[in-house]
């Protein structure tokens, strides 16, 4: 960890800083509508529209990198991110700011695919699962400490979001003046749908749900916060706490997805997370079980996002698993489209109201656990000795940092076979 570590800290430095001007950006926007007097609806389709862009940026980026580069990419769409947070304040209108959210977002997924294939490059065969573990931990630690600048200064002014823009401006520095070598670019076209629901029904259907749940935690829990009255400073501590549960959840889930029958494990995880949310509607008056909800609800939803990876591996052959990877991540990134829309609606004062946040995630939560257990009774479950490996990862990220998950995943398969071949040999 230690080798990774000294041979990408610039890399893994400017990530962390992006992570925190994304994640301030989004709880900052939540914020600063309520004072707007946007209604949630208005809010949901802002939310929604940085899912638009990233969704295109990650099919889109491949092509600009291939055409002028790495340096190029990086640098003309860190430019742009860096202007448009500036303009949000200067103009407060929500379809202004779903504009800006379409351009946030492709920009991002962009830079996240530059950064990630540095990466990948940086890192050798013997170290990439520690350099991913690393960069998943630099992700979530970002987004957390991101939501304690919300306190720097009044989300009415100017002041916040000229940090995030400042910070994001500062955050390419290490990376472009760290980094020399430009790594060959590549990434694998991905299975067609149709391809990928015949070969995993459940990983196609989960990943569309969790979309929706991942959505509402990264973009609409600072809204709801805002409806229901909160304290800059709980908002603060309410949107960080669902990431807090998901860096606490995520290894101990991992160890057991790897010793049971996943399905068992994606309709227990699912069935938590959905009385998570139920526990959030009823008791959230009070903040504790606020914090308490959000916890159970971060630390259940992030990790079904490895889970049903790892699920939908089982059925692939490895050359196959790549491929899959992309198909993944453009139902994920569906669901996370549609996830806000319908659940601003639902919040609408005439409707659910902000008890919506929550029950539109049980709800989600609830159809996942009930299909896995449709699916228990069409097909067997794959041997646990059979089974491939469990790999950490968020979802934020873009198919660049997927595939390498799914390389560690094979490189520790192949692992395990050959010890299994050795201990049979030796017998």
């Amino acid at each position: 960890m230690l080798q990774v570590l000294a041979s990408a800290w610039a890399l893994l430095l400017g990530m962390g800083m992006l992570m925190i001007g994304n994640g301030l950006q989004g709880t900052l926007l939540g914020v600063r509508g309520g004072i707007e007097g946007f209604s949630t609806f208005e809010m949901s389709v802002v939310m929604s529209a940085y899912f638009v862009g990233f969704l295109g940026g990650s099919r889109l980026a491949p092509d600009l990198i291939r055409r002028v580069g790495h340096v190029r990419v990086f640098a003309a769409l860190a430019s742009f991110i860096s202007a448009v947070m500036i303009l949000y304040p200067v103009y407060a209108s929500p379809w202004v700011w779903a504009l800006g959210r379409v351009v946030v977002g492709f920009c991002f997924s962009g830079v996240y695919v530059v950064a990630e294939s540095w990466l990948n490059n940086a890192a050798s065969n013997e170290n990439r699962g520690k350099a991913l573990s690393l960069y998943m931990i630099v992700q979530m630690t970002g987004i957390v400490s991101a939501q304690g600048l919300l306190l720097v200064a009044d989300p009415a002014g100017y002041v916040t979001f000229v940090i995030a823009s400042v910070i994001i401006s500062i955050s390419f520095a290490p990376i472009l003046l760290s980094i020399t070598p430009t790594p060959a670019f590549d990434t694998t076209q991905p299975m067609t749908l149709a391809e990928l629901m015949r070969v995993s029904p459940l990983g196609c259907v989960g990943m569309f749900l969790l979309g929706g749940c991942f959505a509402a935690m990264f973009g609409m829990s600072a809204v709801y916060g805002a409806e229901v009255g909160l304290e800059l400073s709980q908002i603060s501590l309410f949107v960080a706490t669902f990431y807090i549960g998901a860096v606490v959840m995520q290894y101990p889930l991992g160890f057991l997805s790897d010793r049971m029958d996943r399905r068992v494990l994606i309709v227990a995880v699912a069935a938590f997370g959905a009385a998570g949310s139920i526990l959030g509607a009823n008791l959230g008056g009070q903040f504790t079980m606020l914090l308490v909800a959000a916890f159970v609800i971060g630390g259940m939803c992030n990790p079904l996002y490895s889970l049903l990876l790892a699920y939908t591996n089982d059925y692939l052959d490895h050359e196959d698993m790549a491929a899959a990877s992309g198909g993944l991540i453009f139902i994920n990134g569906l669901g996370a489209i549609t996830g806000p829309l319908i659940m601003g609606w639902l919040m609408e004062p005439g409707v659910l109201g902000p008890s919506g946040f929550f029950l539109f995630m049980a709800a989600l939560l609830v159809i996942m656990a009930g299909y896995a257990i449709f699916r228990m009774t069409q097909r067997a479950a794959v041997p646990v000795d059979e089974t491939g490996a469990f790999q950490q990862v968020m979802p934020t990220v873009t198919p660049v940092a997927m595939e390498v998950a799914q390389e560690v995943a094979i490189e520790a398969d192949l692992e395990a076979e050959q010890e299994g071949d050795d201990t049979a040999n030796a017998a």
